[in-house]
């Protein structure tokens, strides 16, 4: 594709494949969700697939878009610095690190309801099924990982917002990204947004750049030059 010849190879091929099955979810919703989205593995409609597959399934238009454009925009980067086998095993662990997080928060809330159904609470087993029903979706763990991974390689770039226009190192705005993700997934203050699973995304994101340092491999297999920058 003409559209994607300038970017390399591994963010290329995650675009198209996110692009395909966007498409597909729109002729196809109710079967691409039932069967690609990632449920909770109480749910009659999980399959253990799904904790690859939600990774590129999408909740519309600019869901997709937002991560599309940060994959590409920082995914490139981080491909062209540590090569691209190192690229792809980062993105799916930063990924899996998500579902891990995600899933665990949801076991400690299926916890909590069904001890709310023995105990009586009003609400409770309604509660425990929507958790069970709810699709989860969406790219964005592994592309958290991607940020903080760009951010520890190149922790003094200048990154601008669009809204507001504020220009700080890529250090600095994922330390915030952070912290909002903590606030809001711990509040609860924009329900309906896996927030700790994009703190899993960046959370193993961090370890596996700072394991690769400790070993001396970040670029052992690539086509990468050998410096980076501190965190």
């Amino acid at each position: 594709m003409a559209l994607f010849e300038n970017v390399p190879q591994v963010t290329r091929n995650l675009l198209i494949i996110n692009i395909l099955m966007f498409v597909a979810t729109l002729l196809n919703q109710e079967a691409m969700y039932s069967t690609f989205a990632l449920f909770y593995p109480t749910s009659q409609y999980f399959h253990w697939w799904q904790v690859i597959t939600h990774m590129f399934m999408h909740g519309g238009f600019w869901h997709i878009l937002i991560n599309m454009y940060m994959l590409y925009a920082f995914g490139s980067v981080v491909e062209r610095y540590i090569g691209p086998r190192k690229f792809l095993i980062f993105y799916f662990v930063c990924g899996l690190g998500a579902v891990a997080m995600h899933m665990g928060v949801q076991a400690i809330q299926a916890h909590n309801y069904m001890q709310g159904i023995a105990d009586g609470v009003a609400g409770a087993a309604s509660s425990y099924q929507r958790l069970k029903m709810t699709p989860t979706v969406g790219a964005s763990g592994a592309i958290y990982g991607i940020l903080i991974g760009y951010a520890m390689l190149f922790p003094q770039s200048r990154l601008t917002l669009i809204f507001p226009p504020i220009t700080l190192s890529a250090k600095t705005w994922v330390i915030i990204w952070a912290v909002i993700e903590l606030f809001t997934g711990v509040t609860g203050v924009a329900d309906g947004v896996a927030h700790f699973a994009h703190l899993g995304g960046m959370l193993l994101g961090w370890l596996l750049i700072c394991w690769w340092r400790k070993r001396g491999t970040l670029f052992n297999d690539t086509q990468g030059n050998g410096l980076y920058g501190g965190y």
